[in-house]
């Protein structure tokens, strides 16, 4: 079966928005079996949209687009795809029924644009969207079947779920599927795949890379007469080669992980933040009730509030600059002790997109303070490069992930990566 996506959106174009709706999509099908065989951008001209229906059905069984079915006069879907099958747009009574009452609940005056979202092409089939006020659209036009679905990305994507995908796989027989994704952190995607490679070969299974800043999701997809056994299989088998570098699995961040083994063991955690400038403490503080595990934190950007405000000496500081794993270490006690966690979290480094007295962008150095423990740090070597606004992004967003992972393995008594790990007893040594 060959899938073409057609989305549609003046503000795709001119980059406004990211295209999204697009990427979710064609994992989502790649997911089920299906593969894309095209995918295209248009912006909101009736006649740019008819053409590229039709130029999609001439090759395909089957398009789907997304955006162009909302209230306003730039919202052209319903009437390209009426044009594109010579039929009337006709007001469904139904729908405006649903627009009057939906309006009503929420003590609004229905403006008259917006029964635009009742008028149906004769011929479609409406696709009921329980998200959102405009409904989908299933068109079968010349030869070929066009499911057209809203721009909201989560109205899109329920109506894929509940409707579209469902009746793919009934109309190309697909066989039936069964996934499961698994996080890691703090590991190379290049090491991730060295590793599955046994995996890889396993008849049925498909694994899928989807790399970001210091963290790795591996997508298993199992495909065939018994599958949720056939994905057990294969994710015992990748939970082994992988370790403990499986951090969660699904829609499980790394934050909602820590606090969650904080919690366990009524413990807290403070952070003390340089290079970061708070994004550690503000991804701590993401999930609802992060109170109970989080205490506060200190952001000490200028060297000298990493003496004042968290105890790190002086002479060390002038010694080796603010850049330097004992710094980080004793920044990781100062914080622990002075708002009185369990654990303290500590970072220092380079962002960029200068070099800082001596040392290169993306030199960071992670600590973590436990309970009557030695601090233990992390000296990752993040594979950016210097003089650039981005590497500065990027830098941030890794060391973010690095402390984050660095804390987790505190918390669960594991050792981290080897040849990076120092022990600080005596950090003026």
């Amino acid at each position: 079966m060959r899938v073409e996506l057609l989305t549609i959106g003046d503000e795709l174009l001119i980059g406004d928005v990211v295209n999204g709706n697009a990427a979710w999509l064609g994992r989502r099908l790649a997911d089920h079996g299906v593969d894309v065989t095209r995918s295209v951008v248009v912006g909101d001209e009736l006649d740019v949209i008819v053409a590229a229906v039709e130029s999609a059905l001439s090759r395909a069984d089957v398009v789907i687009t997304t955006g162009g079915l909302g209230p306003t006069y730039d919202d052209l879907t319903r009437d390209a795809l009426a044009k594109a099958a010579g039929a009337a747009l006709v007001r469904d009574p139904a729908l405006e029924r649903r627009l009057r009452e939906r309006v009503a609940a929420a003590g609004r005056t229905l403006e008259p644009m917006a029964l635009r979202m009742a008028d149906v092409p004769e011929g479609a089939r409406v696709l009921p969207n329980s998200e959102g006020s405009a409904p989908g659209l299933r068109f079968d036009l010349r030869g070929g079947v066009v499911y057209a679905l809203p721009g909201v990305p989560y109205e899109m994507r329920t109506l894929m779920d509940a409707t579209v995908l469902p009746e793919l796989e009934e109309r190309a027989g697909l066989p039936a599927v069964a996934r499961r994704t698994l996080r890691t952190a703090g590991i190379w995607e290049s090491v991730v795949a060295t590793r599955l490679a046994p995996v890889e070969r396993m008849d049925g299974v498909r694994l899928a890379y989807l790399p970001s800043p210091s963290e790795v999701r591996i997508r298993i997809t199992a495909a065939g007469e018994n599958p949720e056994a056939l994905l057990a299989e294969a994710e015992r088998a990748a939970r082994d080669l992988l370790g403990d570098a499986v951090y969660g699995t699904g829609d499980e961040s790394l934050d909602r992980v820590v606090h969650r083994l904080l919690a366990e063991r009524g413990a807290t955690v403070a952070t003390a933040e340089s290079l970061t400038g708070g994004l550690i403490g503000a991804e701590l503080t993401e999930m609802p009730g992060s109170s109970a595990t989080y205490a506060g934190g200190e952001v000490v950007y200028a060297t000298e509030l990493k003496h004042r405000l968290l105890g790190v000496p002086a002479e060390l500081l002038e010694r080796h600059g603010a850049v330097h794993p004992d710094v980080a270490a004793l920044m990781a006690v100062g914080v622990r002790d002075r708002i009185g966690a369990d654990y303290g979290l500590a970072v220092t480094g380079v962002a960029g997109p200068d070099p800082q007295d001596g040392q290169p962008v993306g030199t960071v150095h992670v600590g973590v303070a436990g309970p009557g423990t030695e601090p233990v740090v992390i000296s990752p070597r993040l594979p950016v490069a210097a003089g650039g606004p981005e590497a500065r992004g990027v830098v941030r967003r890794m060391t973010v992930v690095q402390a984050l992972e660095l804390l987790r393995r505190t918390i669960l008594g594991l050792d981290a990566e080897p040849g990076t790990q120092h022990a600080r007893k005596d950090p003026e040594e």
